[in-house]
């Protein structure tokens, strides 16, 4: 009997532990980039995500860049998915000034937990849902690094990529004050349907989708795809930013020259990110136009 008192005295701790959750910096600054291990806000209250920070030199207070990552459907990828750091990014966005927060969503590497951005089958894929779910988690850790001292509250640009960038499109429906701009490289869900490059999973659906987020959209879209992107085409991606813009959306889209030999991979390498640099600067600029424009 006190043996199980114990078990269960134990069990309790661990779940009072599990729900009291403490975010903010988990150790010290390395000398790159002042790149430093965070935990925030995932979603789900008992579990905080892992995130990487990359800020300049100096107090602040500095604009605030939230880097979304890509996902799969497939479980064992997910779990054993290294931490995402988009190092060639976020040095890019430092050296224009910028902190940059990059979350690993629920169900990825260690960060574990429930995926909630689970799309569903393949015919029956249900995009609006999940590109919703993953604009959630990007805007519980958004919130949280506003109130940093460091960081200024106003200004803030998401950037996404796959996945994460459909779920920033997703948050562009929210219409959030907060937020400046939002950059999407090859944002969508479903591509390399069965590992199959050019086959994406109901497409007529993710169009469908786009265009759902495009009616309540007002943040101003940067959509970026390379040439050679084989999960999200330049054809496709063009129907789809195309659709968000009939329905209302802001969106300036570009295709971008041949990045290495995947393109949908850009935005995580050096040579990608050259390709958007022009792109970018003009989405990062403070006072950019958040009229529309067609893609």
């Amino acid at each position: 009997m006190r043996f199980l008192t114990a078990v269960f005295a134990w069990l309790a701790v661990g779940l009072a532990a599990a729900s009291a959750q403490t975010f903010g910096a988990v150790g010290a600054e390395g000398a790159g980039l002042r790149a430093q291990q965070w935990l925030v806000p995932s979603g789900d209250a008992a579990v905080a995500a892992r995130a990487i920070l990359f800020r300049p030199d100096g107090d602040g207070p500095f604009r605030l860049a939230v880097i979304a990552h890509a996902s799969t459907q497939n479980v064992l990828r997910r779990a054993q998915m290294p931490q995402p750091d988009y190092q060639p990014l976020a040095a890019f966005l430092v050296g224009r000034g910028f902190a940059v927060l990059v979350p690993e969503r629920l169900g990825h590497g260690a960060t574990g937990g429930t995926y909630l951005e689970d799309q569903g089958g393949c015919d029956e894929a249900d995009y609006a849902r999940s590109g919703r779910a993953t604009a959630d988690e990007i805007a519980a850790a958004l919130s949280f690094m506003r109130t940093q001292p460091f960081v200024r509250p106003e200004g803030v640009v998401v950037i996404g990529h796959s996945a994460g960038g459909w779920g920033a499109l997703a948050l562009s429906s929210s219409d959030p004050r907060e937020i400046a701009a939002i950059i999407a490289f090859a944002p969508g869900r479903g591509g390399h349907a069965n590992d199959r490059e050019n086959q994406v999973c109901a497409p007529h659906t993710l169009i469908a989708a786009a265009s759902a987020f495009g009616k309540a959209a007002r943040v101003r879209v940067t959509w970026l795809v390379a040439a050679n992107d084989t999960y999200f085409s330049p054809e496709l991606s063009r129907r789809l930013a195309d659709a968000f813009h009939a329905a209302g959306g802001k969106v300036q889209f570009s295709v971008l020259p041949p990045s290495g030999s995947e393109g949908h991979w850009m935005a995580e390498t050096a040579t990608g990110v050259k390709h958007a640099e022009s792109a970018l600067n003009r989405a990062l600029k403070p006072d950019a136009s958040r009229t529309a424009k067609k893609p």
